[in-house]
């Protein structure tokens, strides 16, 4: 089988922005082509960290209208207190994280020793227009054993609109400090009119001693 050589020179391997290369049938093969849906933006990783916060424009963050769904992953979070929760607030243009919010939360549990099962709705744990952090992990906390940890997502929709509420979903898996396996479900909105332009992720005591967060864009969704 011959093998053909190309000098370096004869291709063209220049992207237009928010594009990706790809293979075509023309003489240097190569052609911009759009890129996947989902499209990895920001990684962020704990250690002993006070807070994690993804604010547009600031560190290659975007969080505008480039995308109208924003998804974020949570890996392993494990926090430096025991019993303690994973928060999350939002920044509506100012410098705190205080976006007014309503929400509503609901979970399934079953613990190690098969004695206890169950599905809850956890009021204790919604919001009412509310400047408060949000609670992801409902049904109880988290404890900062060796083995225990957070994981799940984040939706956030269309956080540039300033005509509509900013609505974001999440669901997380957790293993609590009394030995359960906890599914948490948190949905509610940011009542505000001005966009959202930072997310902070944040124990509600003491360090995220360890873990990872990574901010997807997801386009034409």
């Amino acid at each position: 089988m011959a093998l053909t050589k190309f000098n370096y020179n004869s291709f063209d391997v220049t992207s237009a922005a928010s594009t990706a290369l790809g293979f075509n049938a023309n003489a240097n093969g190569f052609a911009t082509v759009s890129p996947g849906s989902m499209t990895l933006i920001k990684t962020l990783t704990a250690s002993s960290s006070g807070t994690l916060s993804f604010v547009d424009g600031s560190s290659d963050v975007v969080l505008d209208n480039t995308y109208p769904v924003y998804l974020f992953k949570f890996i392993n979070m494990h926090p430096a207190t025991d019993n303690v929760n994973f928060t999350v607030n939002f920044r509506d243009g100012g410098s705190a994280y205080d976006a007014t919010k309503t929400s509503s939360s609901f979970g399934a549990y079953h613990d190690e020793g098969d004695s206890a099962t169950g599905v809850n709705y956890e009021g204790s744990f919604d919001l009412a227009q509310s400047t408060s952090a949000q609670i992801l992990g409902i049904g109880g906390s988290i404890g900062n054993g060796n083995d225990e940890s957070l994981t799940g997502t984040l939706h956030l929709f269309n956080p540039s609109s300033t005509v509509f509420v900013k609505h974001y979903i999440s669901n997380i898996h957790f293993y609590n400090k009394d030995n359960y396996a906890i599914n948490s479900f948190i949905a509610g909105y940011c009542n505000v009119t001005a966009a959202i332009d930072g997310v902070q992720f944040a124990m509600s005591s003491g360090n995220i001693d360890a873990g990872t967060i990574k901010l997807y864009g997801i386009k034409d969704s």
